[in-house]
């Protein structure tokens, strides 16, 4: 017994020995592939937010300016994809210039050697998703107004180059480059600051620019509501954007590993914290729980926990969401004094986006720290002031050439039939007769 257990012994540990270097490289190449499927399928979730980004500004807007919306958000996916290839995303993780900009890159040439383009490719196609989800936070602001030769200039912009500066500071060396705001510790993991604060800040240029819908203020100047056509379509997209929202939140490690659980974990409870404060406070404030700020609370929640998603213990998760949903309401009924933003864009993504970025300073799990505090509202400040005048000043170049704004008569018609020839729903509207202005009488008064 004690031979066969010798000469068993002698058999095993050669074998095992053999055996052992063999299996770090099969897990490692294991790891690899999960971390292209994992990438590729957020980027998948994020692509889809295109489509709840639609339905929520469709449903916010009226009928007769469905089709317009629809073709801003195609073509915000469309031609925003070609202008991050060829130019964004050489900007935004190229070779850094002084930690300000890309300089490599360009139609993704000259950025790996062969065996890592893959991967590039594979990086590519999350970060166009998230360039184009910043050009669509512009669409709902401007809405209802806009010519949309002129929107799409701007969305060509927004991807090419305003979007990727702010993006090279950031996340710049998460490729090729190497941000200078990176270098300070700033934290945004999934871009709070970097898409929702700098969508937000351009759509509040737009919306300046552009002035108010016909209608939407009073003769004393105060602001008057002018319904969406469709709450519904509005919450779905709210739902179907907070199931992106796990593919911009979790995909961001970019690696399938175990950090995805505190990550998904942290955006869903933020969200739900974002919808039952923004309820609660128009509950107590005005008497009633209003749904349309009810959905912008659950984009409040989400944006507010963007930045600091892989930082912040699930409690802090909770408590930042809820701020956001309260801070939206507010913000949107100051900011409803100066500009008309049909969807609360600027709220939404410019103000909460702030708030998300300082709180992943205040209550990241490292501890708090007045320092990365003053860091993050250094980098929220800095994409201000790159975002909002350099937008401004190309709505403004663009109203003053081409023209940004549909006149009054074709405005009371609608984008839709006048940009498009095409009505949204043309059943509904033969047989309820609308009007110019938007209003419409049954078919039998008509006849």
């Amino acid at each position: 017994m004690r031979f066969v257990l010798c000469c068993a012994v002698l058999l095993f540990v050669p074998l095992a020995a053999h055996g052992a270097p063999q299996e770090a490289p099969e897990a490692a190449a294991v790891q690899l592939h999960l971390n292209y499927v994992w990438t590729i399928l957020a980027a998948c979730m994020v692509f889809l937010m295109q489509a709840g980004f639609a339905l929520l500004e469709t449903g916010f807007t009226r009928a007769k300016n469905a089709v317009n919306i629809i073709m801003k958000n195609v073509m915000d996916a469309g031609a925003g994809v070609i202008a991050f290839f060829l130019v964004g995303f050489g900007l935004m993780f190229g070779s850094s210039w002084g930690g300000l900009v890309g300089t490599t890159g360009f139609a993704l040439q000259g950025l790996a050697d062969a065996a890592s383009t893959s991967w590039t490719y594979a990086f590519f196609f999350f970060q166009a998703v998230f360039a184009a989800t910043a050009a669509t936070i512009v669409s709902g602001a401007v809405a209802e107004r806009i010519k949309f030769s002129g929107y799409l200039v701007f969305s060509i912009a927004i991807t090419a180059v305003i979007y990727p500066v702010v993006g090279s500071w950031a996340w710049g060396g998460l490729l090729a480059g190497g941000g200078w705001l990176e270098g300070l510790g700033f934290i945004d993991f999934a871009g709070s600051t970097v898409v929702h604060s700098v969508g937000g800040w351009a759509a509040l240029a737009g919306a300046l620019v552009l002035g108010p819908r016909a209608g939407a203020y009073d003769a004393a100047g105060r602001p008057r509501d002018i319904p969406g056509h469709s709450l519904p379509l509005a919450a779905l997209g709210v739902f179907i954007l907070w199931f992106g929202w796990f593919g911009f939140n979790a995909g961001s490690t970019t690696a399938g590993t175990t950090s995805i659980a505190l990550i998904a974990l942290n955006t869903f409870l933020a969200a739900g914290a974002g919808a039952v404060g923004a309820m609660a406070y128009t509950w107590i404030v005005h008497g009633t729980p209003d749904a349309p700020m009810t959905l912008n609370g659950v984009l409040a929640g989400l944006v507010g926990i963007t930045a600091g998603c892989a930082a912040l213990a699930p409690a802090f998760a909770l408590l930042s969401g809820a701020v956001a949903g309260v801070l939206v309401v507010i913000a949107t009924q100051a900011l409803r004094r100066i500009i008309d933003d049909p969807v609360g864009a600027v709220a939404v993504h410019g103000v909460c986006g702030v708030w998300g970025t300082l709180a992943a300073g205040l209550f990241a799990s490292s501890g708090f720290s007045l320092a990365q505090v003053g860091v993050q509202a250094l980098g929220a400040l800095a994409a201000f002031l790159w975002t909002f005048p350099l937008s401004y000043g190309l709505f403004w170049t663009l109203d003053r050439t081409l023209g940004l704004r549909i006149n009054g008569s074709l405005e009371d018609v609608g984008l839709d039939l006048h940009e498009h020839d095409v009505r949204a729903y043309p059943e509904f509207i033969a047989a309820r007769g609308e009007t110019g202005d938007g209003t419409s009488v049954p078919a039998t008064v008509q006849s």
